[in-house]
């Protein structure tokens, strides 16, 4: 098998998420547990990080793991989803997996994938796991896909639990309110293992606390514990929050003994996306006409988003936005600033929102539409096309709406 055909039979015969939605999900962990122990148990290998939340769980995982890199570990890291090559997905040292150990496992899972029928979500953490610990990690920082009590990840046993932040998302699986999303994010947490709580409310705080309780795991909360102030790389405002829900974390690391100098903290939150690839956190595509991509895509992500846009100066602002078909876009895009031209448009994954149920929801919230399009690459085209140089460009509403620009310029 090449590689090209080792991720279309990932893609074609694997339930997966990203591209098909719910028909994707696995509301137990009993396919993650046969397929673990017919790898040989790879999670009980390796020293892990583990780190859950609605928003912000990605940057966080790549901060830390910049930061045990630069004081000498050798770092693994799982996220999910992948933007442009499926290997984003596993790292080591920021390295991505390669092509020849996703051949090679895929062939060598054929049996175990037949009887077991995982998931594409569940045989990637399969793969991350026993690459992990073949190639003999001294940690690896590891991202829930989606919750966490019932997440594939949720069978290793980490040195710390880190819990973002909660808010509304996934509520077809996980609850209509924060409360009922809270108690599943809320799995992670471990006996005797300290968890660590970002910048959430005193409600949420509280389940967490509970929960935290029944276990005897020690609870670390961000706004009871000051943390020195470091510079970083990452744009966005709301990175704030996920760089203090870091410093607590690692410092959690070195009271637990882990070796992380202050030195090693500086050097990887100054260069977290050189280190770690990290990508879409509002990110710089180009300077006139200013185009910024960020893969925000819920509620919470959004007033974010919304709240930033509002800062930067520019003649016009154009949005090219599209979304995914489990999200209530009206809810969506009344979030979104009134006063900017819209391209509404469609990604490449066959989870996309059809562009009718966008523009008619759009047209309920009054934002004004410039052209509807079928593809993001058209849409940002024409967005460019129209755009003044002293202008701004916003690409989102989904992360693979973001995905697809990344994709087009770079293999352009």
């Amino acid at each position: 098998m090449t590689y090209k055909e080792t991720l279309d039979f990932l893609f074609a015969q694997l339930p997966m998420y990203q591209r098909i939605g719910a028909a994707a999900y696995k509301a137990d962990l009993k396919n993650t547990i046969a397929l673990m122990k017919a790898l040989g148990n790879p999670e009980n290998k390796f020293k892990s990080i583990h780190i859950g939340g609605t928003n912000g769980k990605g940057s966080t995982a790549h901060m830390i793991a910049s930061v045990l890199q630069e004081a000498g570990y050798k770092t693994g890291l799982y996220t999910s989803p992948h933007l442009i090559d499926f290997r984003e997905r596993i790292k080591i040292n920021g390295e991505l997996i390669p092509e020849k150990n996703v051949i090679q496992f895929v062939k060598d899972s054929k049996s175990i994938i037949e009887s077991i029928k995982p998931s594409f979500f569940e045989l990637t953490v399969g793969m991350a796991f026993e690459y992990f610990a073949h190639e003999k990690v001294d940690i690896a920082v590891i991202e829930v896909g989606l919750g966490g009590r019932l997440d594939s990840t949720n069978v290793i046993m980490s040195e710390v639990s880190v819990i973002t932040n909660i808010g509304i998302d996934h509520t077809q699986f996980l609850g209509k309110t924060k409360s009922l999303i809270a108690k599943e994010k809320a799995g992670i947490i471990k006996t005797n293992t300290p968890v660590v709580i970002g910048n959430t409310d005193n409600e949420i705080e509280k389940i967490f606390r509970l929960k935290a309780a029944e276990l005897n795991a020690p609870v670390y909360s961000v706004k009871e514990n000051a943390v020195s102030e470091y510079k970083i790389d990452l744009k966005g405002n709301y990175q704030v929050d996920n760089l203090k829900t870091t410093v607590l974390t690692l410092n959690i690391l070195v009271d637990k003994g882990w070796k992380i100098p202050d030195s090693a903290i500086k050097k990887g939150l100054g260069k977290v996306s050189e280190n770690t690839g990290l990508r879409g956190r509002w990110e710089k595509l180009n300077d006139y006409p200013k185009i910024i991509c960020d893969t925000g895509h819920n509620a919470e992500g959004i007033k974010w988003i919304s709240k930033q846009l509002a800062e930067e100066s520019y003649g016009i602002l154009h949005m090219v936005i599209g979304m995914v078909n489990d999200k209530n876009p009206e809810d969506i895009l009344r979030l979104f600033p009134k006063k900017a031209q819209y391209y509404f448009c469609e990604s490449s994954i066959p989870r996309k929102l059809p562009l009718e149920k966008l523009v008619k929801a759009s047209k309920k919230v009054g934002l004004q539409s410039s052209g509807n399009f079928n593809s993001v690459k058209d849409a940002y085209h024409f967005a460019l096309s129209e755009a003044d140089k002293n202008d701004l460009i916003f690409v989102g509403g989904s992360t693979f709406v973001v995905a697809d620009p990344l994709d087009f310029l770079e293999n352009k």
